[in-house]
């Protein structure tokens, strides 16, 4: 069984950063891709930025692109989501997912909330 723990939210004003943490119980070599996704009150649950195991590969939402980085360390098998000059329309619920092809697996979930 696949155990993801998210890590790192909180409350922060606007224009602050924050690091999520997604630690995995077991190599992160072992998911084709990792990813974070977000759910704010009365919204879907969308897609923040994901990032290929091997970490050649990063995607990032087009919201989030130039405030928001993903990165893996390996040796830790902890994904990070580095939030920087953050809005208040990012306050949300943040999940980290890991993959496998023929499993999805999710993290509970960290709440962060930016202020005005």
């Amino acid at each position: 069984q696949v155990q993801l723990v998210e890590s790192g939210g909180g409350l922060v004003q606007a224009g602050g950063s924050l690091r999520l943490s997604c630690a995995a119980s077991r190599s992160i070599f072992s998911f084709k891709v990792m990813g974070w996704y977000r759910q704010a009150p009365g919204k879907q649950r969308e897609l923040v930025a994901t990032i290929t195991s091997d970490g050649g590969s990063t995607n990032v939402a087009d919201s989030v692109r130039g405030r928001f980085t993903i990165s893996r360390d390996t040796a830790k098998n902890t994904m990070y989501l580095q939030m920087n000059s953050l809005k208040p329309e990012d306050t949300a619920v943040y999940y980290c997912k890991a993959s496998n092809g023929l499993a999805n697996y999710w993290g509970q979930g960290t709440q962060v909330t930016v202020s005005s």
